[in-house]
């Protein structure tokens, strides 16, 4: 399952990833595509997108539907930690539709072989957040209560700026550094303000935010661009609309979504497009550490 299968323009496909394209595109087909006709938006399924049935234009389709069918492929195939199908359906506007028009997403856990617990969450747009956590032994589904951390402060919980891979790994280590000394002053002898959590899943960490696990994380490859530019780097990989497909559930549990400079995620649904985006569990913590994340941003002429 870790072999790579291919390399396509926006992430490195693994055996894994193919076995579940194939099975989503003959899902989507058979139970979606015969009821009404949409535009599917995957990584690896056609150039990006394909209209179903096949017979349709896609200006007459109904929906468009932007999945990741594993959302953490890195983590689930060597087992560390589980993966997640996003899922966020909008009304197809064409090539401009985008995150915000999305009106309903669903995050579905794939857990470890040896978790016998998985969650379900699903939102559609101005109705709240609803989940279940199933249980692979009884088969049995229960309601589940989620809740966003209400803290307002990041003071001993989990607040990060997500360095996955290398590359800018030590520019970023700095801007952490920089933000969290500034909201939470030099650390003392023998203590630690706050911690991280780099889970390798946008869904996860969207996840994580929802729960109420994390206060804080920053996603802001794309913004390292410009500095591994002068260095004479490429940038490697980056978050795509297709991993934070179902931001819309975060927003609707209460969790503040933004683009690097503060604004709703407006990017459109396809599978190449770079994209920062910033999760603070509340207003609160939002006040308090955005201003700063954004002057640090700007002094160092990202944004």
């Amino acid at each position: 399952m870790a072999q790579i299968h291919h390399e396509s323009s926006s992430d490195t496909i693994y055996a894994i990833d193919r076995i579940s394209e194939d099975l989503i595109l003959e899902l989507f087909s058979e139970k979606i595509a015969a009821q009404a006709p949409i535009v599917l938006i995957a990584e690896g399924i056609g150039d990006g997108k394909v209209v179903l049935p096949a017979s349709a234009k896609e200006e007459d389709a109904q929906w468009r539907i932007i999945i990741d069918p594993i959302d953490g492929t890195r983590e689930i195939m060597y087992q560390k930690r589980s993966a997640w199908i996003l899922t966020g359906v909008a009304p197809n506007k064409g090539e401009n539709t985008n995150l915000q028009d999305i009106e309903l997403a669903v995050q579905t856990e794939i857990p470890l072989v040896k978790q016998h617990l998985c969650d379900v969450l699903w939102a559609q747009k101005g109705q709240g957040v609803q989940a279940e956590r199933y249980d692979r032994l009884s088969q049995k589904s229960v309601s589940l209560a989620l809740q966003p951390s209400t803290a307002d402060t990041i003071a001993h919980g989990f607040a990060m700026i997500s360095r996955f891979f290398p590359g800018a790994r030590d520019v970023l280590a700095e801007i952490d550094e920089e933000l969290i000394r500034a909201v939470l002053g030099p650390v003392q002898k023998g203590k630690t303000h706050c911690f991280e959590d780099q889970y390798l899943s946008t869904g996860g960490q969207i996840y994580e935010l929802i729960a109420g696990h994390d206060r804080f994380n920053a996603d802001i490859r794309p913004l390292m661009d410009k500095v591994l530019a002068k260095q004479g780097f490429e940038l490697g990989i980056c978050c795509h609309p297709y991993d934070i497909c179902t931001e819309l559930i975060a927003r609707e549990a209460g969790v503040v979504i933004t683009d690097e400079y503060g604004q709703p995620l407006r990017t459109k649904l396809d599978v190449d497009e770079n994209l920062c985006w910033i999760g603070y569990a509340n207003e609160k913590i939002r006040a308090a550490l955005e201003p700063v994340l954004q002057r640090i941003l700007k002094k160092r002429d990202l944004i």
